[in-house]
């Protein structure tokens, strides 16, 4: 082969490595765009992230779905950073609170109900935005826990009570980095613009936060 025709083939063997080289690059950059597309699209509000049926956040609840009328399918914290927990009480017994986060009329929902005897019921996924604070931004940005009893009867807050929904808050707390002290963990009364004023003034905090600490700690 002449010098001449061999550096026309080498030419040519080059411009064929470029363009399989860029067709390669195309195609890796159309599945990057697709992968980054998809990863978008389950950002916007509103949409169902595929997710295992009945499966729970906290290990040891039971699961009992609420009505999709009570909250919104979302990916949190990917689509709503989540920055808080807001303890609730239900104004009447476990059923009656089950029985409603299941009706489709009630409008309303929270994640989990700590009941009396300390088992936890999770009835939305972290992950879903919960209509249980009564205030749209604070929904979006926190997760709901409802306890079993009434405001004006300091006899409902059983020890098992506060260890339970303690366990449970700092479990919150460490998945998504949640500072445990009084701005971070509020009640349902110190949500903006609520009506409500659970979990009232027989809420032990200062004892609540001491027990969610001493498991924050031990968890860690």
């Amino acid at each position: 082969m002449t010098e001449a025709r061999r550096k026309d083939s080498d030419r040519r063997i080059g411009r064929r490595a470029l363009l399989v080289g860029g067709a390669a690059a195309a195609v890796g950059s159309v599945a990057l765009a697709r992968e980054e597309l998809a990863q978008l699209y389950w950002r916007l509000p509103g949409v169902r992230r595929p997710r295992v049926e009945g499966a729970v956040d906290y290990r040891g609840a039971r699961w009992v779905a609420a009505s999709e009328a009570n909250f919104r399918w979302a990916d949190r914290p990917d689509d709503y950073g989540i920055d808080m927990v807001v303890i609730h009480v239900t104004q009447g017994d476990l059923a009656s609170a089950v029985a409603a986060f299941e009706n489709p009329g009630h409008r309303a929902a929270a994640h989990y109900i700590v009941g009396q005897d300390g088992h936890v019921t999770q009835m939305i996924r972290e992950l879903d935005v919960a209509y249980h604070a009564g205030n749209r931004a604070y929904n979006e940005r926190s997760v709901g826990i409802e306890h079993e009893g009434f405001v004006d009867r300091p006899e409902d807050f059983t020890d098992a009570m506060y260890t339970a929904s303690a366990r449970l808050t700092a479990r919150i707390c460490g998945r998504y980095g949640i500072p445990v002290d009084r701005e971070h963990v509020i009640g349902h009364v110190e949500v903006p613009g609520t009506d409500h004023t659970d979990p009232g003034e027989h809420w032990d905090w200062d004892r609540y936060l001491r027990l969610v600490t001493e498991a924050r700690t031990a968890s860690t």
